[in-house]
């Protein structure tokens, strides 16, 4: 398991245009020099919209073939969710695209009600740990953050730690970005493990305003990064440093034993 070099993408989303935000996306990312991962904010094509039935596209579209493309030429793994439909249902659906083409994918269990997002999308029901690089990583999605059971890394009998990485892709308003930037913290320190928050800048459709604060966080709860213009922000993780300390601080042995129903 070596270093892992991510790039957090923080941009002002075209409301509700596939291609214009595609051809934003892609610019941005090609200026990115050598990286492993590149993470991409929550709808990253569209913006936080409801309007499922009009923007959702298919299993396999174009935004999936467009990340597999990205994935492939960068020679890095790229990640995000777009408004997807598969069979009656709509899901907010992150992908977790290789360089090879494979993929992965993390239905959003969260969903939120106050914006009626749990109206015209179905809800996922299952957790995602990638291995990546040597790395286990844990993708979720911006509300499933006020959750912290959801994000709870579990001991086993073979493994003491679920995952190294934990992922946020997002559309977290200004409103609240108190809890955005502090619950981050909290998830990196309570699971021993790295975390880093996605999230848009401007404002969108609806008249909701985004300050971005894309951030990267130690497993001590240090900020490593952090962001409240459009950019790319690129962050060096280490593995010894994350190692040494959890062999220094085992904190985790004496963690609860639970399991998912």
């Amino acid at each position: 398991m070596d270093d892992l070099k991510i790039s957090l993408v923080q941009a002002d989303l075209h409301w509700e245009q596939h291609d214009a935000n595609l051809a934003m996306f892609e610019e941005m990312i090609w200026n990115i020099e050598q990286t492993d991962l590149i993470v991409l904010p929550e709808m990253f094509t569209t913006g936080f919209s409801m309007n499922a039935k009009e923007l959702a596209e298919p299993v396999g579209g174009k935004t999936f073939k467009w990340m597999r493309q990205m994935a492939k030429q960068k020679k890095a793994a790229i990640v995000g969710s777009h408004i997807v439909k598969e069979g009656p249902n709509y899901f907010n659906r992150l992908y977790f695209v290789h360089p090879d083409g494979s993929s992965e994918q993390y239905d959003k269990k969260h969903l939120f009600a106050l914006a009626g997002e749990n109206e015209p999308y179905t809800a996922g029901k299952d957790r995602l740990i990638i291995t990546y690089k040597g790395w286990r990583i844990c993708p979720l999605i911006c509300y499933d953050l006020r959750f912290p059971v959801w994000a709870r890394s579990q001991r086993s009998e073979k493994e003491l730690y679920e995952y190294d990485l934990l992922l946020y892709v997002a559309n977290w308003p200004g409103a609240r970005i108190n809890a955005w930037d502090s619950l981050l913290t909290a998830r990196a320190i309570e699971n021993l493990s790295y975390c880093a928050g996605v999230n848009r800048i401007g404002t969108d459709g609806l008249s909701k305003d985004y300050p971005g604060h894309t951030a990267a966080y130690s497993f001590l709860g240090e900020r490593l990064g952090f962001a409240t213009e459009e950019n790319v922000m690129n962050v060096r993780l280490s593995a010894s440093e994350l190692n040494s300390y959890r062999e220094k601080f085992p904190f985790q042995e004496d963690a609860d034993a639970f399991h998912f129903d």
